[in-house]
C-alpha cells in the first residue's frame, strides 16, 4: 500500500470511523453529544465543543494550505471558537468537522506520495508527511479528552 493511502487510512480512523487504536472515532463521538454536553464546562478542562473547534480549526486551515501553499492558520487563535447558544449551532460545528474531515482525508488519499517527502509550505515546518502525522497524532490526544469529558458529564447526570 502506498504511503498516501497507509496515512489516509489512519486519518480516517480517527476522524470518522475506527476503532482499533481508541475504540471510538471523532465522528461516533461527536454525533452522540447534544449542544448542552458539548457546552458544558467541566473544572478548568476545554468543553466538548471548543475542542471539536481546535481540531477542525487546524483541519481546515491545512486543507486551504495544501491548496494554495499559504499557511494562514496560528495556535493563538485555534480556540476563539464562536459560541454555541443552541443544537442548531452544535450541528453546524460537528457538520463542518465532519466534511473537512473527509475532505482531508480524501486529500491525503489522492496525494502524491513523492509530496510527502517535500517541505511543507517552509522547510521550518518539516515535511508533509510530518505535519500529517502531526494531525493524526493531535487528533488522538483531543479525542481522548473529549471521551473523557464526556463521560464525567455524564456520570454527574
Amino acid at each position: 500500500m502506498s504511503r498516501n493511502r497507509n496515512i489516509s487510512k489512519r486519518l480516517e480512523e480517527v476522524l470518522l470511523n475506527g476503532h482499533w487504536i481508541a475504540n471510538t472515532n471523532y465522528k461516533e463521538q461527536l454525533l452522540s453529544v447534544n449542544w448542552n454536553e458539548a457546552t458544558q464546562k467541566v473544572n478548568d478542562l476545554n468543553t466538548i465543543s471548543a475542542l471539536t473547534f481546535h481540531v477542525n480549526y487546524y483541519l481546515d486551515g491545512l486543507l486551504k494550505a495544501f491548496e494554495t501553499g499559504k499557511l494562514e492558520i496560528s495556535d493563538k487563535y485555534s480556540f476563539d471558537a464562536p459560541p454555541i447558544h443552541s443544537e442548531a449551532d452544535w450541528n453546524k460545528l460537528v457538520n463542518e468537522f465532519l466534511l473537512n474531515s473527509g475532505r482531508f482525508v480524501e486529500k491525503v488519499k489522492n496525494m502524491d506520495d513523492a509530496i510527502l517527502d517535500q517541505p511543507f509550505i517552509d522547510e521550518k515546518y518539516g515535511s508533509y508527511q510530518k505535519n500529517i502525522e502531526a494531525v493524526i497524532e493531535h487528533s488522538y490526544y483531543h479525542l481522548g479528552q473529549i471521551t473523557l469529558i464526556k463521560k464525567l458529564i455524564r456520570q454527574k447526570a
